[in-house]
């Protein structure tokens, strides 16, 4: 099956054709869009078996092409399993907790995200913009025991790994989880082979941040 959706606008540049499935790539101005709406189609398409083409020119507009299998199951026995194979309701006991989370993230609406969902879960979560503003966040809050650190790989001026590094020196056993939307072999030669750092790849959703920061709370626990 073939699903097409095209437009008459401005069409794509040969150079960002390669690009505009990854996640977090955007041509809009900083805060204007988040990167993650094609990221997200292309991954249920792939997750479904499907595909997607871009057909793309300058000035004549841009079509994309989703190709999809047709199922061989009788359409009414699918209508049947729907009605009576409803998922029971989610375990949220892996997601909610109380401890403190210092969240360093430079793209507001995605900070704003994860912000959001772990406070949903019950986590007391101190934004930080960038690795500066998480530094002096960290000073004020000195008599504060924050119990993890989730950050960004890449910011400008002070990266992931060197605030890490940095914020050690006044909190020497804060475990980090870092996030990136793509797999930096620096982050895992330098930054993992401790066992308090932990990796987690974006795009994630508020459920996957929120379970992956339950089971390093846990692990550090238990140690």
């Amino acid at each position: 099956m073939i699903l097409s959706v095209s437009d008459n606008g401005s069409g794509i540049k040969e150079a960002e054709k390669s690009r505009i499935f990854e996640p977090f790539f955007t041509t809009k101005e900083v805060g204007k869009g988040t990167g993650l709406g094609l990221s997200t189609c292309y991954g249920i398409v792939r997750g479904a078996g499907g595909d997607i083409e871009v057909v793309s020119s300058r000035d004549k507009g841009t079509r994309f092409n989703v190709y999809l299998p047709l199922s061989q199951e009788d359409p009414e026995q699918l209508d049947n399993l729907v009605n009576i194979a409803q998922p029971p309701e989610a375990d949220k006991s892996n997601k909610i907790g109380t401890e403190t989370v210092l969240l360093v993230e430079d793209e507001a609406l995605v900070r704003k995200m994860a912000h959001l969902g772990l406070s949903n879960y019950g986590y007391n979560v101190i934004e930080a913009m960038n690795g500066l503003e998480a530094l002096r966040v960290s000073e004020e809050c000195r008599d504060q025991h924050i119990d993890i650190l989730v950050t960004d790989v890449t910011m400008p001026k002070i990266g992931g790994l060197e605030l890490w590094s940095t914020l050690r020196e006044i909190r020497p056993t804060i475990p980090v989880l870092f996030t990136s939307g793509h797999t930096n072999e620096t982050v895992f030669s330098d930054g993992l082979e401790d066992s308090r750092a932990s990796f987690l790849q974006k795009p994630y959703t508020p459920d996957d941040l929120a379970v992956r920061i339950r089971e390093i709370l846990d692990l550090q626990d238990c140690e």
